[in-house]
C-alpha cells in the first residue's frame, strides 16, 4: 500500500512539474497583460457579478485600463482578454486567422448548430459567401413592405397609450421585432403582435438560457446544468424551436419552384418586380422572396444544404435578427424622447419627407431620413445592442496600442472584444455620455479611426444583417416620431443596462405619448 501510495504521489508531483514547465511560456505571457487584482483559486471570479453591476463592471475596467487598451481577467485558472481601444480591436477583427468565436458560443450549438454566427474555416467562408446575396438590396427593398405591415400594427397598439401617462414599450417593439424577423426569415405568419405563440415564448427563453449560462462556469458541464440548473426546461424549449423550424422548412420545401425562385432572384438584379399569377391570369399578386426560400434554391435539393443546415441557418435569422433591432429601436427611442431639441430635428425631418400625408414609408424615403440614421447610429454607439463579443486567438496574437504598449496573448485564449468601451473612447467620441447624434455626419466622422466605432463588428465576420437592420429601424423609429410624441419617463441611471448577450434595460423603457 505504502509503495502504491509513493508511486502515485511521484507521478503527480512528475505530472504537475511537467505541466508547469508546459505552460511557464503562457503564464508568463498572461501574467504580462495588466488587469484587476486577483482571488486566490476563483481569480475574478467574485467580479463576474449579475444584472446591471455586470455592465457597470465592464465600462470600469474600460476606463481604468483605456491607456493599455487590453486587460486580462481570471476565470478561476482560465484567462480572458478584454480589448478596449480601436487599435487593439482592430488587431483581433481585421485579421483573417482569428476569424473564431470564443468556446463560449458554443453554448449556442444546441439550438443554432454550426450555423453563420458560430461556424468557422471553411464552413464559415463556404456559408458567408453563399448567404451574401441573399441581403441583396433589391430583395431587401422587397422587406419594406413586412417592415410597414408590421409597423402598422404597432402603431394601432400604441395608440391606445395616447394620454394614458407612461408605460414599458420594450415588449411592443420587441414583438413587432420578431414578427418582421419571422416573415422576412421563414415567410411565416407568427402574429407575435396579437397573440400567444409558444415557438415565440420559447425564443425568449432559450435567449435567456444562454444568456445565463455564459457567465455561470458550474452550468458549462451539460451534466451538471441538467442537475443543478434548468437543463430539463432548456431542452423542452429547444425541442418547441426546432420542431417548428423543421415544419416550416419541410412546408416550404413541398410548395417550393426552384425555376420560380431563379426568376425571382433574376428580376431583383434586373430591379423588377415579379408577379406570380394563376393560370387564368385573375388573380395576380406580387410575391416576395423569405430567406428560406433563398436558402431552398442554393440548397440544390439537399446536395450542397441538408435539411440540418437549413434550419442552422433560419435559426440563427431568428437568434440575430429580432432581438438586436428591438434593443436597438427601444435605446433610440429612449435617447430622443429624452431630448426635446433632437426630437424637434427628427420631427422636422419626418415632415419635410412625408408632408402632411400618412403613407407609409417606400425606399426613397428612407434614404432621405439622414438625421434619423444620424440618431440610431448615436443610440448604438451609446447603447450598441451586442456589447460585446468573443473570438479566439487561433496563433499567438500580438496585440498593441501603440509601439510601446503592446503584449502578446497565447494560442487558445478567449479574447473579448468590449464595444461599449471601445465606443467611449474621448479620443473619437468627446464627452462620451452625452446623446449628440451631429457626431455621425459626414463633416464630423472624418479622420475617426475606422473601428472605433463597432456595433455590427468589422471585418470579415461583421454582421451580414446591417442593413436589413438599418432599414427596419428607420421604418418603425419614423413611424413612431410621426404619430406621437414622445417623452422618456427615466434617467440615465434609471435604465440600469444588463449586458449579456443583447444590452437591454432592466425594467423596460418607459414613455409617455401623446398625439402629434
Amino acid at each position: 500500500m505504502f509503495v502504491a501510495l509513493l508511486l502515485v504521489g511521484i507521478v503527480t508531483i512528475v505530472g504537475t512539474l511537467v505541466w508547469m514547465l508546459q505552460t511557464a511560456k503562457f503564464r508568463q505571457q498572461i501574467s504580462l497583460i495588466p488587469g484587476p487584482p486577483t482571488i486566490p483559486l476563483l481569480g475574478n471570479v467574485h467580479q463576474m457579478t449579475t444584472g446591471p453591476g455586470w455592465y457597470k463592471q465592464v465600462l470600469k475596467w474600460g476606463d481604468e485600463f483605456r491607456k493599455q487598451g487590453i486587460f486580462r481577467i481570471m476565470l478561476i485558472s482560465k484567462p480572458v482578454i478584454g480589448v478596449t481601444c480601436a487599435e487593439t480591436a482592430e488587431v483581433m477583427l481585421n485579421s483573417s486567422k482569428h476569424i473564431d468565436k470564443a468556446q463560449e458560443y458554443g453554448y449556442l450549438h444546441a439550438w443554432l448548430g454550426t450555423g453563420l454566427l458560430t461556424s468557422t474555416g471553411d464552413k464559415w467562408r463556404m456559408r458567408r459567401k453563399m448567404l451574401t446575396p441573399t441581403f441583396h438590396f433589391r430583395i431587401l427593398h422587397d422587406f419594406v413592405e413586412v417592415f410597414n405591415q408590421q409597423t402598422c400594427v404597432l402603431i394601432e397598439k400604441l395608440k391606445h397609450h395616447v394620454d394614458k401617462g407612461q408605460f414599458n414599450v420594450f415588449q411592443d417593439i420587441a414583438l413587432c421585432a420578431l414578427d418582421i424577423i419571422c416573415e422576412t426569415a421563414m415567410g411565416q405568419h407568427v402574429n407575435a403582435q396579437t397573440k400567444e405563440s409558444a415557438y415565440v415564448q420559447s425564443v425568449y427563453k432559450m435567449c435567456g438560457f444562454v444568456e445565463k449560462r455564459m457567465r455561470t462556469p458550474w452550468h458549462y458541464n451539460k451534466t451538471m446544468y441538467d442537475l443543478f440548473g434548468p437543463g430539463e426546461v432548456h431542452d423542452h424549449h429547444l425541442k418547441i424551436l426546432h420542431e417548428f423550424t423543421i415544419k416550416v422548412i419541410k412546408d416550404r420545401m413541398s410548395n417550393f419552384n426552384a425555376e420560380r425562385a431563379q426568376r425571382l432572384l433574376d428580376d431583383a438584379n434586373k430591379k423588377k418586380d415579379w408577379v406570380n399569377c394563376s393560370e387564368s391570369e385573375t388573380n395576380c399578386q406580387k410575391t416576395r422572396l423569405a430567406f428560406l426560400d433563398m436558402l431552398l434554391f442554393m440548397s440544390d435539393n439537399g446536395k450542397v444544404l441538408s435539411i440540418d443546415d437549413i434550419r442552422e441557418e433560419v435559426d440563427t435569422f431568428m437568434f440575430e435578427g429580432h432581438d438586436t433591432t428591438a434593443a436597438g429601436m427601444n435605446w433610440c427611442t429612449y435617447l430622443i424622447g429624452s431630448d426635446e431639441k433632437v426630437q424637434g430635428k427628427v420631427c422636422e425631418e419626418l415632415d419635410r419627407v412625408f408632408g402632411n400625408s400618412d403613407r407609409m414609408p417606400t425606399m426613397d424615403d428612407l434614404k432621405e431620413l439622414k438625421y434619423l440614421e444620424c440618431c440610431i447610429k448615436e443610440a448604438q454607439r451609446l447603447f450598441p445592442s451586442v456589447p460585446y463579443f468573443g473570438r479566439t486567438t487561433t496563433e499567438e496574437a500580438q496585440i498593441s496600442k501603440s509601439s510601446n504598449c503592446s503584449f502578446r496573448v497565447p494560442k487558445d485564449v478567449t479574447v473579448i472584444v468590449f464595444t461599449s468601451a471601445i465606443h467611449r473612447d474621448t479620443r473619437w467620441f468627446p464627452n462620451p455620455e452625452h446623446f449628440d447624434p451631429d457626431r455621425f455626419l459626414p463633416e464630423n466622422s472624418v479622420g475617426r479611426h475606422p473601428f472605433a466605432y463597432i456595433p455590427f463588428s468589422a471585418g470579415l465576420r461583421n454582421c451580414i444583417g446591417q442593413k436589413f437592420a438599418m432599414m427596419e429601424e428607420k421604418v418603425i423609429l419614423s413611424s413612431i416620431f410621426r404619430n406621437f410624441k414622445v417623452k422618456s419617463c427615466q434617467s440615465r441611471e434609471e435604465l440600469l443596462p444588463v449586458g449579456e448577450l443583447i444590452l437591454r434595460p432592466q425594467k423596460g423603457i418607459f414613455i409617455e405619448l401623446s398625439a402629434r
